[in-house]
């Protein structure tokens, strides 16, 4: 799982690709939690998922995380560009209705 992080006009992108499983989410969980502390001023945080290529729930507890971690900051953080497959995960999961896709 790579993590990588662009601020721009205000928004702080975070691109994930890889697998975003049980393994990976822990470090994926640190390095994202870094870039949202380093980026503290941005107004809100988009987490796209077009380089993930497998996510199962260890993923959507790395997105409910995250959610709760900006929500104490009334920082709005939205989803972009889900495989497939992840896309019905987080849709039957209710994840959007937290986190909206974008």
């Amino acid at each position: 799982m790579d993590v990588a992080g662009k601020a721009c006009s205000g928004t702080l992108y975070i691109f994930l690709s890889g697998e975003l499983d049980e393994y990976s989410a822990v470090r994926a969980r640190a390095e994202a939690d870094e870039l949202i502390r380093a980026h503290a001023g941005c107004s809100r945080v988009v987490f796209d998922l077009s380089g993930v290529h497998f996510m199962d729930s260890a993923g959507i507890g790395f997105l409910l995380g995250r959610y709760k971690q900006l929500s104490r900051s009334k920082t709005p953080a939205y989803i972009r560009s889900p495989d497939l497959a992840a896309d019905k995960i987080l849709t039957m999961s209710g994840v959007y209705s937290l986190i909206p896709k974008i």
